[in-house]
């Protein structure tokens, strides 16, 4: 493996109160609690010694937030396309309460009605993977879980839906990289790089 080609590090926002409950989080602007304005300002020391040249982030104030907070708010450039997920009608519920009316239910397979199914936020996520390899640069991406996963799955040519066998721990870290020197052989150099307990 080569460090010769651009890494993306992909960056999760710090915890919310309703990431914490278990909440779906896609478009309402809820802010870091604490815990998570904690978590963002010791992303600071972890992430001052990359060298990025492009800093993007999500238009959600948590993800900006936690831009800001580790170090970055005079740099990050906001992307539409690294909102979360779009919940629609599942906005705010857990899964367990999603699944007391649909127990078969599962994100990656039904989607949510009223918001996004996984064929729009794969769009999404290639969107913003071929902007970035247009830029060539090394660039750190804040954003949230779900679209994170499916920007990580795209990366390597998974069907978008693969993205459902990764997890992403508020505040994690993951690096996206190439193999060998090669632009031909992206891969998933880090996954939920995290200093902390799991949930």
């Amino acid at each position: 493996m080569s460090d010769s080609l651009p890494q993306v590090y992909l960056v999760r926002h710090g915890a919310t109160d309703w990431s914490v409950a278990g909440k779906h989080t896609g478009r309402t602007d809820i802010s870091l609690n604490e815990r998570g304005r904690e978590q963002a300002r010791a992303l600071q020391s972890r992430l001052s010694e990359l060298r990025v040249e492009a800093v993007l982030t999500s238009p959600l104030v948590r993800a900006r937030e936690t831009a800001a907070l580790a170090g970055f708010a005079e740099r990050a450039e906001v992307d539409p396309d690294l909102a979360e997920w779009d919940y629609g009608a599942l906005e705010g519920l857990r899964t367990s309460e999603i699944r007391t009316q649909q127990p078969d239910w599962d994100l990656f397979e039904d989607g949510c009605p009223g918001g996004e199914h996984v064929e729009a936020v794969a769009a999404r996520a290639d969107r913003l993977i071929a902007r970035v390899r247009a830029r060539n640069v090394s660039a750190m991406l804040f954003a949230h879980r779900d679209i994170l996963r499916v920007i990580a799955a795209r990366w390597v040519g998974w069907p978008a839906i693969e993205a459902r066998r990764l997890y992403l721990d508020a505040a994690s870290v993951s690096i996206l990289s190439y193999d060998h020197g090669s632009a031909s052989e992206p891969i998933i150099r880090v996954l939920n790089d995290y200093d902390g307990p799991h949930n």
